[in-house]
């Protein structure tokens, strides 16, 4: 079964950058379109952004377009989330998720098949 790891949260000022990363194991991720996902206390999941299995498509929620790049490198096993102009609204665990899917990606949650355990981000002064 395929095994997500999500590492690189932390606690990082209004304005800063954290780049996650989400790394599989067990399995390679060349087959599997990647979410990245957040939950904040109180709030319901919500999908931030995803990747083809090749990497050519992407998707971000209107939310962080223009601040967040997702990306991934095949040979590593990795998928990144590159978070710049942090607001503390962006303040949430963040998880990624992996379905095998042939075309495209998605930003709903019920589309994923594999979940990570998350990785906090925390957005304050």
């Amino acid at each position: 079964q395929l095994q997500l790891v999500e590492s690189g949260g932390g606690l990082v000022q209004p304005g800063g950058s954290l780049r996650l990363s989400c790394a599989a194991s067990r399995f390679g991720l060349d087959y599997y379109a990647i979410g990245w996902f957040r939950q904040a206390p109180g709030k319901e999941r919500e999908g931030v952004s995803c990747i083809s299995r090749g990497g050519a498509l992407t998707n971000y929620a209107d939310s962080v377009k223009g601040r967040f790049t997702i990306s991934r490198d095949n040979a590593k096993n990795t998928v990144y989330l590159q978070m710049n102009s942090l607001k503390s609204e962006d303040t949430a665990v963040y998880y990624c998720a992996a379905v095998r899917m042939y075309g495209g990606c998605s930003t709903r949650g019920d589309s994923y098949d594999y979940w990570g355990q998350g990785t906090q981000v925390t957005v304050s002064s």
